[in-house]
C-alpha cells in the first residue's frame, strides 16, 4: 500500500476515537472501523500513519497492528482468546529454573522470585517452582485466579497483553507490566535471562541477535500499547 494521503488524525466520536486519512475513515483488514477507546492511543496510531514514507510497512506500525487485532481477532472470540493466554499460567517461565551453573541459577532466582512474589501478593496465590523442564502442575487456585485476571480484560488490553505473554513465555511478567508493577524493560530482561546467558557464554550470533531485537521491539511496543490505553 502506497502513501496516498497527506495527513492522518484522530477524531472523537460517540463510540471512541477513529483514525482518518485526509478525512476518510481507516478500516481494519477485516473492513471494520478502526475505532479505539482512548485519545492517547488514537493519536499515537495517527502518528504511525503520518510517519509513513512512500509505502506502508506493517512492522513499523505495531500500535495499528495491535488495534486491528483487538477489533478483528480478539473481540469476536474474546473468551477463547483469553483462555489461550491464561493457559500460559500453567507453565510460566518463572517457575522453571536451571539446575546449573550457579551464576545462572542465582540470576533466575533474583529476577523470577521477585515476579512470583508480586503475583503472590497481588492475586493471593502460590506457585510450584521446579528445576528442569518437566511439567509441574500449579495449584488449582492459582490457575483459576490468574485466568480470572485475564478473562476480566477488554479486547484491547487482551491484544496488548498477548505479545507480552507469547514472546516472554511468562503470564506473570506480562500481568506485572499490565499493572505497572514492573517497568517493561525490566520485564524484558527477566524473560530473556537465558538468552543473555547463552550470549555471554558462546558469543553473539548476528542472525539470533536480529531475531531477539525484533522480539524486544514487539514486546516493548505491546507494553506501550497498554500504557497508552490507560492515559487520558
Amino acid at each position: 500500500m502506497k502513501r496516498l494521503w497527506k495527513s492522518a488524525q484522530a477524531t472523537e466520536t460517540d463510540d471512541g476515537f477513529r483514525i482518518e486519512l485526509d478525512g476518510r475513515q481507516v478500516r481494519t483488514p477485516a473492513r471494520a472501523e478502526l475505532l479505539v477507546p482512548g485519545q492517547a492511543l488514537a493519536e499515537a496510531i495517527a502518528a504511525e500513519w503520518n510517519s509513513v514514507a512512500e509505502k506502508v510497512d506493517p512492522r513499523a506500525m505495531p500500535l495499528t497492528g495491535l488495534a486491528n487485532a483487538a477489533i478483528d481477532r480478539v473481540a469476536p472470540a474474546k473468551a477463547a482468546f483469553a483462555a489461550g493466554l491464561a493457559r500460559y499460567g500453567e507453565n510460566d517461565l518463572a517457575c522453571y529454573r536451571a539446575e546449573g551453573p550457579r551464576p545462572l541459577v542465582e540470576r533466575q532466582s533474583e529476577s523470577w522470585d521477585a515476579l512470583l512474589g508480586w503475583a503472590r501478593r497481588r492475586y493471593d496465590v502460590d506457585f510450584a517452582v521446579t528445576c528442569g523442564v518437566l511439567h509441574v502442575p500449579q495449584p488449582a487456585g492459582t490457575i483459576d485466579r490468574l485466568s480470572h485476571a485475564v478473562h476480566s480484560l477488554d479486547p484491547f488490553r487482551l491484544a496488548g497483553l498477548s505479545p507480552l505473554v507469547t514472546i516472554g513465555g511468562s503470564l506473570v511478567a506480562a500481568l506485572a507490566v499490565l499493572e505497572r508493577a514492573v517497568p517493561p524493560e525490566e520485564a524484558w530482561s527477566a524473560v530473556t535471562i537465558d538468552d543473555a546467558w547463552q550470549r555471554e557464554q558462546w558469543g553473539a550470533d548476528s542472525e539470533a541477535e536480529a531475531a531477539l531485537e525484533n522480539r524486544r521491539k514487539d514486546f516493548l511496543a505491546a507494553a506501550s500499547f497498554l500504557d497508552l490505553l490507560d492515559r487520558a
